[in-house]
């Protein structure tokens, strides 16, 4: 299994660590290492995340990395990750773009 970003996935990731690195680069760092570890193990157990509380009926699945929901969806041999919210938003239906 790949795991992969949508473009919409990579550039919340992205601005997550941003956020986090404006107030400390040190917890950015830490954060970017943390993340990378649980969706790696995503290569390997792609079903290990639950499926969203919000949407069940969707075939979206989730892996938290405290603060952060890291959405996602298998597609055949490919975990896209297709969003990336904090904790404290309220997410929208997550869709593959």
């Amino acid at each position: 299994m790949k795991v992969l970003f949508t473009p919409s996935g990579r550039s919340q990731f992205l601005a997550a660590i941003t956020y986090i690195y404006r107030e400390n680069p040190t917890a950015a760092v830490a954060f970017r290492r943390k993340a990378e570890k649980v969706l790696s193990r995503l290569r390997k157990f792609p079903q290990s995340g639950r499926a969203l509380p919000e949407f069940s009926d969707l075939p979206f699945r989730e892996v938290i990395v405290t603060p952060y929901r890291f959405f996602y969806r298998v597609k055949g041999k490919t975990v896209w990750i297709v969003a990336v919210w904090h904790g404290a938003q309220l997410p929208e239906e997550p869709n593959n773009t």
